[in-house]
């Protein structure tokens, strides 16, 4: 039930750890990230503004955000991620695996 696309989002992960996935997604316009589901609760920070296109399985959804307007969505949903703006577009997505172990965790 995903988007039909030939161009892929380049995912960069930053850090993964017990605790924590820190990825960066970079969109062309049009670009997707592909059918999937997390396995924890995460967030999205954008990096430059622009839309999201999200599909449910369902139905899109078009969601304008502006750079550094940021979301939380729970473990388990699936969907697919289009870049619906026509510049390319970024974000961070800070997956949280181990809450718990946040505490525990120092700067670098």
């Amino acid at each position: 039930m995903a988007f039909t696309c030939t161009i892929p989002a380049t995912p960069t992960v930053q850090q993964d750890d017990e605790a924590i996935r820190i990825t960066r997604w970079d969109f062309e316009p049009g670009a997707v990230t592909g059918w999937h589901s997390h396995g924890w609760p995460y967030f999205v920070v954008m990096l430059v503004a622009g839309t999201l296109r999200i599909h449910d399985g369902k139905s899109e959804t078009d969601v304008p955000l502006g750079l550094g307007q940021a979301y939380m969505r729970p473990a388990g949903i699936e969907h697919d991620v289009m870049n619906g703006s026509d510049h390319p577009i970024a974000f961070v997505e800070i997956e949280v695996k181990q809450p718990a172990a946040l505490k525990q965790l120092s700067l670098p």
